[in-house]
Formats: structure tokens, sequence, C-alpha cells
């Protein structure tokens, strides 16, 4: 089973970081993929990006859009990335796979002025 199939089809996947004392913090989020990687935009000063930053250690699972988990949790690494192609790739992916909702929140994140960032979610094999 390649590692990304259980997230084949899905829309959200739950993304589990760590504190600094060990303490998992559990977020659903918007995400694409790839054939060995899942990409997530987020803003960039969001407390996931400052854990994933201390800690890259991470684990996702697919889930529903309040967090209840649909699958199994996989063990990952999550860094974030700064290739302009890759980026606009990401961007593209989303627009595909998110639509109007899509435009609508980077609309709204763009009025308030918040930074985006991208997170790859590489998984330990």
């Amino acid at each position: 089973m390649e590692t990304t199939e259980q997230f084949r089809k899905q829309k959200y996947l739950n993304l589990e970081t760590y504190r600094k004392n060990g303490e998992g913090v559990r977020t659903p989020v918007w995400f694409v993929e790839n054939e060995k990687s899942l990409f997530i935009i987020t803003m960039a000063n969001s407390w996931k990006v400052k854990r994933i930053q201390k800690d890259n250690r991470v684990s996702v699972a697919p889930c529903r859009v309040n967090g209840y988990v649909t699958g199994h949790w996989q063990r990952a690494r999550a860094k974030e990335i700064h290739d302009p192609e890759l980026e606009q790739s990401i961007n593209r992916l989303y627009q595909k796979k998110y639509g109007l909702m899509n435009t609508i929140f980077a609309l709204r994140r763009a009025k308030n002025g918040n930074q985006n960032t991208i997170l790859e979610v590489l998984f330990e094999v």
C-alpha cells in the first residue's frame, strides 16, 4: 500500500503536531497529495507551524471536517517548503480540489494581510 493511499478522495486530514511537553495537538486541515507526500497550505504564523519548526514529527489521519478520524494514523515528518515552482503547483492543486471555497479563503487571508506557508508531510517508511 502506498503511504498516501488512504488519503485519496479525502477532503480533510487530521494533523497532529507536538508541544514541547510531548502533548499532541490535532487540527483538521485541507490538503493535496502526490505519490509520496501531502501538502498543506496554512498561515505562516499559526501555532502548528511554530510547533513543526521546533519538532518536525507529526501524525496524520484522514478525517471529517470536525476532526473525526476515518482512517488510521500514520507517522510522518513535516517541513515548510520554499520553492516557488512547487508552491504554484500546490496552489493549482488546491484550486482544482477545493474550487470556490479555496478562492474565498485565499481572498479573506489576503485581505487580513496573513502570509501563507506550505507544509510538506513526508511519510516515514
